[in-house]
């Protein structure tokens, strides 16, 4: 019997698992054959795994998604709403997909050998294989009822979620235009009296009749809506009401505007660009309800109006005192619709703001985020944390898509509000499994982007996403990688969660062309949990993508660098494309030169190279600089003989001029006390954090010069704080092949000055670049030793002495000569 040797590709790519099967036909035969995984397209070609432990990372060739879901479900009556308004509704794909060709041309030729990053790496449990779903036969060229259900649950209206807040009072109704508001309908046969009557009479109508045509005409069944526009005697019609414009009274011409929408004519209409100007020769005559609802028309028609929204912005900038509670959301929603943010109105955006923030509904709070949030406003911290003050004790009555909206605007505002987040914890992890993809992602993003780690939501978020990953973007499965990468977490279904990830990598890679970002983004925060997929990562790094991240609207250098530099040290058996040398050097000196006016002059490293130059003797035994250029953070530098003595090394002192005088303090009776008794610390992380912002608060115990405790090993600073490097038990050894062969002749330490953005909110847990950083520092042969923030920062304000003795603590420990051996 033929044998079949099957590689089993991993996304973590630390190792090659192989099996031998039976030969296709009789494994196809046999009843441990394993069912097929689907696509959601019935087109795609099926993929078949042979067995439980083999997962295949799909080739995107012809691959079509036939809808393209966004943002969130809503919680309770607000998601029955929309589902039911929605139903029949599916968007088509953003993107084209790339033919067959095309793609092979650029990606079908590389390698689908795995990485081996390390030869030692720790052993993994099995993986959970990705769920699989049957579909009859007769059923292949259709949805089952099943799916059609999900898909629509991941159905998201872009023009009609944001205006849920509008059915929540009646003042809205003479705000906005509600076309989804039900009218008596119109027979097809009236409908084609009233063309007859146009066709008949066209030069002799007045703006009054024009208007109730258009009324009744927008009364037809919405099927006919299409039909209608293309007919001769409907163009007619509009010739007639451009004719007459300027005899239009205005509740006339917003009635024939508001038809339109019904309509659905397009927004490059004809008669749209008489009917704007007119609007902007009228505004000033106009009053703010009547300013709203015409610009929620322009909204609900897709047109863009800069004129127009510039004249209400005007307009209410001048009676923004006078703006009721209803008129100030619809104005904020317009601004945000309209992507424009005028900055003389903003300034007094705060004061309406804290004026309503008790009589705003939950809703309308979640429409101000999203309206502040899509307009690039920024607002003070001080009015964000009222925002946030309301949310987190009402959060419970929200609706995801308000509270998503919410957490969009303090991840722009970069405010960290421990209740909101603290309630986050506690309220959503129930309801990830009802919300769409891309609020998932929006709050697993904003998780991220605040450094907060809360296990619940992390691990909600991951047990949902495998049966949801086919409705990613491209930007959802970067953001979702990135997300959990940077905090350093792996979830218990890790190798399910990824691997379902980076296949939606592959299924998307057409989409990477054009946002190249997503893709780097997405490698980056799997290189930061030590995952490598090959294909990918050599897709990346081929000089054509190089070139492409030129095009994008971001600075992408340096996640290039940091992605090929991380695959040179961790991955020795790769064989892709890498960042060509001069490029490499290009980016080294962007980031030295940065470095040089940013990093290395900053107090707390300035001071504690200083100190270790005293320590050790002189400036050529510490080297301030980095060590990895490509993880963008310094290091100190020290090297020690395994005697403990240290050995100079740095002939070049480029800081050496940088220094900060000594930071002393008065000898007061209290501090006396303090040194001679000693004093307990009990602090809290979170005390500490704030220890760390203002470091006269509270002062840190230190051994005294000749205590024990200074060399001993024993309790110091904190009991937190005892550990030169933290505890993780994912951080993995360096690989045999790197060690040396005989025992070192000396010991290089990476001292890292840390502070609070190295770590999650509020914790003592390392960020994901920050773990990627000084696992390769161990792999490269260094001792990694840290001087935590909330133990380093107390002691700026302590004396000369307590600073010496930490530090002689810190770089004549034991235990780094014997972690050394």
């Amino acid at each position: 019997m033929a044998t079949v040797l099957i590689c089993r590709r991993f996304p973590r790519l630390s190792r090659v698992t192989t099996f031998s099967t039976a030969a296709k036909c009789k494994a196809e035969s046999g009843s441990s054959r394993s069912n097929q995984m689907k696509e959601e397209d019935p087109e795609t070609a099926s993929s078949r795994t042979e067995s439980a432990a083999t997962i295949q990372l799909l080739n995107p060739l012809g691959y079509r998604v036939s809808y393209n879901p966004s943002a969130y479900a809503k919680s309770r009556a607000a998601s029955q709403q929309h589902a039911a308004r929605n139903s029949d509704q599916a968007l088509g794909d953003a993107f084209t997909s790339l033919d067959a060709t095309q793609v092979q041309d650029s990606f079908g030729a590389t390698s689908s050998q795995a990485l081996s990053p390390i030869k030692n790496a720790l052993p993994r449990q099995k993986s959970t294989p990705l769920p699989k779903r049957s579909i009859p036969a007769h059923l292949s060229t259709a949805k089952t009822k099943e799916e059609a259900e999900k898909e629509r649950a991941e159905m998201h209206d872009s023009k009609e979620d944001p205006r849920v807040f509008q059915k929540g009072r009646p003042e809205y109704r003479s705000l906005s235009c509600d076309k989804s508001e039900p009218v008596e309908t119109l027979p097809l046969e009236e409908g084609d009296s009233i063309l007859y009557n146009v066709a008949l009479s066209k030069d002799h109508q007045s703006p009054g009749a024009i208007t109730d045509y258009f009324r009744k005409l927008s009364r037809l069944p919405a099927e006919q809506h299409a039909n209608l526009l293309s007919k001769p005697r409907f163009n007619t019609l509009c010739r007639c009401a451009v004719k007459n414009i300027r005899l239009f009274s205005t509740s006339d011409l917003i009635d024939v505007l508001k038809a339109c929408v019904r309509l659905a004519v397009p927004p490059t209409h004809p008669m749209l660009n008489t009917c704007e100007s007119e609007f902007c020769h009228r505004a000033w005559d106009m009053n703010l309800d009547q300013l709203l609802l015409v610009a929620d028309c322009w909204r609900c028609l897709e047109r863009n109006v800069p004129s127009y929204l510039s004249i209400l912005f005007s307009y209410a900038n001048m009676h923004w005192k006078d703006l009721t509670l209803p008129q100030f959301v619809q104005l904020i929603y317009i601004i945000g619709e309209g992507r424009r943010s005028p900055a003389d109105l903003m300034q007094k955006v705060e004061s309406v703001i804290l004026k309503y923030m008790d009589s705003f509904t939950l809703e309308e709070v979640g429409a101000i985020c999203l309206g502040l949030f899509k307009s690039v406003s920024g607002i003070s911290d001080h009015v964000m944390r009222k925002i946030a003050d309301r949310v987190s004790l009402q959060m419970e009555d929200m609706s995801t898509y308000a509270l998503v909206n919410v957490l969009k605007m303090l991840r722009y505002t970069r405010v960290d509000h421990l209740p909101l987040l603290k309630e986050l914890g506690k309220v959503i992890p129930a309801r990830i499994p009802t919300v769409n993809i891309q609020g998932i992602m929006h709050i697993t993003l904003s998780c991220s982007a605040l450094h907060y780690f809360d296990e619940g939501i992390m691990t909600a978020v991951a047990m949902s996403l495998p049966s949801k990953v086919t409705y990613c973007r491209s930007k959802d499965a970067a953001k979702f990688l990135w997300s959990f990468g940077c905090l350093d977490y792996e979830p218990p279904n890790e190798e399910e969660f990824y691997s379902s990830l980076i296949e939606q990598m592959h299924r998307k890679l057409h989409e990477f062309r054009k946002f190249p970002e997503h893709l780097l983004t997405g490698l980056l925060g799997l290189a930061f949990v030590k995952r490598f997929p090959e294909e990918l990562i050599d897709f990346a790094l081929r000089d054509e993508f190089v070139r492409k991240t030129r095009n994008s609207k971001y600075e992408l250098k340096k996640d290039l660098f940091t992605l090929s530099k991380s695959v040179e040290i961790e991955c020795p058996s790769y064989q892709g494309s890498l960042l060509a040398p001069q490029l490499c050097q290009e980016i080294t000196e962007m980031v030295l030169n940065f470095a040089e006016q940013e990093i290395y002059v900053r107090p707390e490293i300035v001071e504690a190279s200083s100190l270790l130059e005293s320590v050790l003797g002189g400036p050529e035994y510490v080297k301030n600089h980095m060590i990895l250029p490509h993880t963008r953070s310094s290091d100190l530098e020290v090297h020690l003989a395994m005697d403990g003595r240290p050995i100079p090394f740095n002939s070049q002192n480029p800081v050496a001029d940088t220094k900060l005088k000594d930071i002393g303090v008065s000898l007061t009776d209290d501090l006396m006390t303090q040194l001679i008794k000693g004093k307990a610390n009990s602090q809290s992380p979170v005390e500490m954090e704030n220890e760390a912002e203002d470091p006269g608060q509270e002062e840190a115990r230190t051994p005294r010069a000749g205590d024990p405790a200074a060399h001993s090993g024993g309790t110091f600073l904190t009991d937190a704080g005892l550990q030169v490097e933290p505890k993780s038990g994912r951080w993995f050894e360096p690989p045999h092949s790197l060690a040396l062969a005989q025992r070192p002749q000396r010991v290089k330490l990476a001292i890292q000055v840390s502070n609070r953005n190295h770590y999650c909110y509020c914790s003592k847990r390392l960020l994901g670049l920050h773990c990627l950083k000084r696992r390769q520092l161990r792999q490269l042969g260094y001792v990694v030793v840290e001087l935590p923030f909330w133990e380093w920062f107390p002691l700026l304000k302590r004396t000369r002495l307590e600073k010496l003795s930490y530090l002689h603590y810190k770089v004549f420990d034991p235990a780094l000569l014997y972690r050394a051996t």
